[in-house]
């Protein structure tokens, strides 16, 4: 969905109070295609983010943010101005993640690029990149792979309310607008994750 810097929705004015989201979604509706090229600039990289780390997998992550981008295009006239565009295209790249993942089956090798996940207070994820000794990064490999094969063995439905929670950072109330649930089923389905995620640490420990 890349393009040349000739954009025309560049000069376009925002009405006073209109989310400037919604602007470029009226003017795509209204015809001029080249709006679009603001929405994908503006969330290009969040997506990319979200959709790798459901797939660990970078070339992955490029074509199904590329079908994420495509598919919102596609639907945009099913968009509800009302609501936040962003929600609504991580909704739409959750739901290529988990098709893609779905039919290839693929395993992540890691839960993050850089470092190995460790468990804070609370059973938030994190990435540990401090050198350590060679004992100690073995350690935390290990560890890591533990994890990930607990994320792996997670229902779809908890693997992407992690990831939005954890990752993304998306607040309870945009999980549930993204997963189309109530707030409590967000809470509910991250806890029982959360509990398996720990369940493996505590395993390694012992």
């Amino acid at each position: 969905m890349s393009g040349d810097g000739g954009s025309g929705s560049k000069g376009r004015v925002t009405r006073p109070g209109q989310d400037p989201d919604h602007a470029l979604v009226q003017a795509v509706l209204e015809g001029d295609a080249t709006a679009y090229r603001g929405l994908v600039e503006r969330y290009q990289g969040r997506i990319h983010s979200v959709i790798y780390g459901m797939v660990r997998n970078s070339e992955d992550a490029r074509d199904l943010t590329q079908d994420a981008f495509i598919k919102a295009y596609k639907n945009l006239h099913r968009f509800r101005q009302h609501s936040s565009f962003y929600t609504w295209l991580c909704r739409i790249a959750m739901n290529v993640a988990i098709d893609h993942l779905r039919r290839q089956k693929v395993r992540r090798a890691e839960l993050f690029e850089e470092g190995v996940a460790t468990r804070e207070t609370g059973g938030v994820i994190s990435i540990a990149h401090r050198r350590e000794d060679p004992a100690r990064n073995l350690e935390r490999k290990q560890l890591g792979q533990r994890i990930v094969a607990a994320l792996e063995a997670l229902p779809p439905e908890q693997q992407q309310i992690v990831i939005l929670r954890e990752i993304e950072g998306m607040s309870y109330k945009q999980i549930a607008e993204v997963c189309e649930i109530p707030e409590g089923t967000v809470m509910s389905r991250l806890y029982y994750a959360r509990k398996k995620l720990q369940a493996a640490l505590s395993d390694e420990r012992e």
